[in-house]
């Protein structure tokens, strides 16, 4: 009798206090990928120079903040430049397509494993990469998606055995659709095929090695490919009008980077999906940023009332009085 009084008196608390929820309280987040996730550390290693200020914001391959910065303010968290080892023009390997001297995503995750012999458990962990794998057909040949995969499986693996625990790995757009390949129709669907491939091998991978890794690891996969695809097909409902060209002149594209020029701006970047002709706007970085932030798993925790706090006090009382009263 006690127990289903007991049991009774949570119910209704649940009732009085209903349930909010909100994302997981990391402690920090750490990024590995390319320019996509990129906050500066190309900028830095050219002294300034790539990509280009301020036709480009303060070292983000953008015109503003990129989707880490609004994920980290979403998350109630200052994102640490330290924590991120992203570097344009990486490549799942071991290859920068920018420019040699630069890391691929192999070097970042090992510079991380190697200077954190513990990663931090309470922390999220971001992989964001394999578009410059692809985009390097126009330098190395064919790529092999199956290769590329394995190379974001051999990462996510090496971050879970130093400690890692929460691993957010991201698709990729159909890059078919990105303007250095959308005017040219054997071009698009090359990408598009590239990009689909990669995909499905992924999504593969991820539910395999979840199955295959400690329980406690969760493996976070965000689908942007399907949100881009969205936009395209209802730029109305983003409040975009242009979802098939760049904003700014194609000789801005940075990839391979090179030292490209500045110009004067004079689209309405609100109103556009891509930037340069790879790189999304800050407008939609911002999308990515909360559809990040809405596909981390969610923490159900009490919301209390101001006006039903009386009430919680009455219930509790009660359920106490009848647990005295109450005989074993």
């Amino acid at each position: 009798m006690q127990k289903q009084i007991i049991i009774t008196g949570f119910l209704l608390l649940s009732l009085i206090f209903p349930l909010k929820v909100l994302a997981k309280d990391y402690d920090n987040i750490y990024v590995f990928g390319d320019s996509l996730s990129d906050t500066g550390n190309v900028f830095n290693a050219t002294n300034g120079i790539v990509p280009p200020s301020p036709t480009y914001y303060d070292g983000r391959f953008s015109n503003g903040p990129i989707w880490v910065d609004y994920l980290a303010s979403d998350l109630g968290l200052t994102l640490n430049l330290k924590n991120n080892f992203a570097f344009g023009g990486a490549t799942t390997g071991t290859e920068n397509i920018g420019l040699s001297s630069l890391p691929g995503l192999q070097q970042q995750v090992n510079s991380f494993v190697s200077a954190n012999k513990t990663a931090d458990p309470n922390a999220l962990y971001i992989i964001w990469a394999g578009a410059n794998d692809y985009l390097s057909y126009f330098f190395n040949g064919d790529p092999n998606p199956s290769n590329t995969v394995e190379n974001l499986s051999a990462a996510l693996t090496s971050l879970a055995a130093d400690g890692a625990r929460d691993i957010m790995v991201v698709n990729l757009p159909d890059l078919g659709k990105l303007p250095f390949a959308n005017f040219d129709s054997q071009r698009s669907n090359l990408f598009n095929t590239f990009s689909s491939t990669h995909n499905s091998i992924l999504n593969t991978t991820l539910k395999s090695l979840s199955q295959e890794l400690s329980p406690d690891i969760n493996i976070i996969e965000l689908d942007v490919n399907s949100l881009f695809d969205r936009i395209i097909a209802n730029p109305e409902e983003f409040g975009f009008t242009n979802v098939t060209n760049s904003c700014i002149s194609k000789d801005l594209s940075v990839v391979p980077i090179d030292v490209p020029t500045q110009q004067q701006v004079l689209c309405n970047p609100e109103e556009f999906l891509f930037w340069d002709e790879i790189h999304p706007t800050t407008t939609t970085h911002k999308l990515i940023g909360e559809l990040a932030f809405s596909t981390l798993e969610p923490v159900s925790v009490p919301e209390p009332s101001a006006g039903l706090g009386m009430l919680a006090y009455s219930v509790l009382g009660a359920v106490s009085l009848l647990k005295r009263k109450t005989p074993n």
